[in-house]
């Protein structure tokens, strides 16, 4: 196939890095641009790593129009894989304007700087947090919208306005992508997700448990109606993940209009079943404290995963263990993030063995999807 140009905005993060990997596993070509305030250009190095091909970085924001328009003009983009955003559900509460601007505003100029550049294929990562506190699993996406915090409402400004932009252009290919709880890293331990201070997701804040970097775990409430007290949630794989995007970009690419579809398991994990599994991967128990609910905090949910397969051919292929081993691999070989150097194999591989080496689906050039 021709190789085609992908413009990765926020490409340097947890998510967009990984897209980035699985972009060039499928013969693409990712131009990134990212303000690398949440994130690292070094994760993009690691890419480069994995894959023989590092992604060209384009440092700048979303939402400068001139930016942008440099971008399409200089490097022949011809689609948009649209990762930028923030994403912390608390600090949306405190800080409203901010995560409108950046996610709603940013969008906006986005899908006018394609717009003035004749580039109509966008797939956008929205998130699950738009279905808000909904009582009955699995989610269809046919849920009405129910979010309940700025971050979810932002993501369904989003939605609500490139569902306007279809219905008024047909030439436009769109795939919404609403994503439950990406965890997980690189298979490599080369790639992987650390947070900028205290972690605001429960896997990241295992590890740093698992690794000695922090004493114990908070599970905030343990008298939910579930199966062991504690919440439910449809955890997935940050790889199966990137390669949704790569299936939605092949649809919205061969077909106009818009496609909302959800990307999980369609299972739930509890929170003890995330830390068993976390235990399992380390060989060691966790600390862990029971703390009071949080305000807000649904019982459980988890996606339907049926219109994915249907319409892109894409499901989650990892478990809950393998996402649990190859987190505590990158933490364990890179418990500074990317401060640390490039750690030197062998790695443990996914079935417990050691490598010498990096694995034949992981050599430059190969397809691992």
């Amino acid at each position: 196939m021709t190789l085609s140009k992908i413009l990765v905005t926020g490409g340097a993060g947890f998510v967009g890095s990984h897209a980035c990997v699985a972009l060039i596993a499928a013969g693409f070509r990712p131009v990134v641009l990212d303000t690398l305030v949440n994130s690292d250009p070094r994760s993009l190095e690691r890419v480069g790593r994995i894959c023989g091909v590092q992604p060209q970085l384009v440092r700048g924001d979303v939402r400068d129009a001139t930016v942008l328009d440099r971008v399409f003009a200089e490097h022949g983009v011809d689609a948009v894989l649209h990762l930028a955003g923030l994403k912390a559900v608390s600090r949306s509460v405190s800080d409203p304007l901010g995560y409108y601007d950046v996610n709603v505003a940013g969008s906006l100029a986005l899908a006018q700087a394609m717009e003035r550049a004749g580039v109509r294929t966008l797939i956008f990562s929205s998130s699950a947090t738009v279905y808000g506190d909904i009582a009955r699993s699995p989610i269809r996406e046919s849920a009405s919208y129910a979010a309940v915090n700025p971050y979810g409402r932002s993501k369904v400004m989003v939605e609500r306005m490139l569902a306007d932009l279809s219905r008024s252009d047909p030439r436009w290919g769109i795939a919404c992508l609403r994503f439950f709880n990406p965890i997980g890293a690189h298979e490599s331990g080369l790639l992987g997700e650390h947070p900028q201070g205290p972690p605001d997701n429960l896997v990241p804040y295992v590890s740093q448990v698992a690794v000695g970097e922090r004493g114990h775990v908070v599970v905030h409430g343990n008298d939910y109606e579930t199966h062991d007290g504690t919440g439910v949630r449809d955890y997935v794989h940050v790889m199966d993940v990137a390669e949704g995007h790569v299936a939605a970009l092949r649809y919205a690419t061969l077909h106009r209009g818009l496609l909302t579809v959800n990307l999980g398991t369609g299972r739930g994990a509890s929170v003890l079943d995330v830390i068993a599994a976390f235990e399992r991967a380390c060989g060691h128990r966790i600390a862990v404290h029971i703390g009071p609910r949080r305000p807000g905090d649904a019982p459980a949910y988890w996606a339907d995963v049926q219109h994915a397969q249907d319409r892109l051919g894409w499901r989650a292929r990892r478990s809950l263990d393998q996402m649990c081993a190859d987190s505590w691999r990158w933490q364990l070989a890179n418990p500074r993030g990317f401060d640390e150097p490039v750690p030197d194999f062998p790695v443990r591989a996914t079935d417990g063995t050691a490598s010498a080496s990096l694995p034949h689906s992981l050599q430059p050039g190969q397809d691992h999807g």
